[in-house]
């Protein structure tokens, strides 16, 4: 249980520090690597929700990182949270980008974007536009998260 309310702290501040700096810090300092910060704040969040889900309907004691857990949450999970296919395209959409971000051969920042550069030399563009739909979406899913298994938000 003590686990638990620690991955829920943890989703928390992420939230919160996604927020911040997408509302707060970015339009003061007009940083465009701040959007792959955020980003990943974002992906943090959505990874521990998805692991809280998964603990919490598997049946486990004990908290741990289950092994492709994102395939077994879209494919068991995704609907009973509330999620619609726009949503579930979306969540997909930001682990797929998490992982090109991770192995990307390049990264860099183009007029009010970051543009990703994977191997096969194709282009993924982050704005404060998208990076504000991620953050909403993130916000909505553990808001979903929080009433289903009953923890106050």
């Amino acid at each position: 249980m003590e686990k638990m309310r620690q991955y829920i702290r943890n989703i928390i501040r992420s939230l919160q520090i996604a927020d911040h700096m997408t509302y707060v810090t970015y339009p003061l300092i007009k940083e465009n690597r701040l959007l792959l910060k955020v980003f990943d704040e974002i992906y943090n969040a959505i990874k521990l929700c998805i692991e809280i889900i998964l603990n919490q309907e598997e049946g486990e004691n004990e908290f741990r990182l289950i092994p492709n857990s994102f395939n077994s949450f879209f494919n068991n999970y995704a609907k009973d949270y509330g999620l619609n296919n726009e949503q579930i395209k979306s969540l997909i959409e930001i682990i797929e980008l998490n992982k090109k971000h991770k192995n990307s051969a390049m990264e860099f920042s183009r007029d009010c974007n970051i543009v990703i550069l994977s191997d096969n030399l194709t282009t993924r563009v982050l704005d404060i536009w998208i990076i504000k739909q991620y953050l909403l979406l993130a916000k909505e899913f553990f808001v979903n998260v929080s009433k289903r298994i009953g923890t106050k938000v």
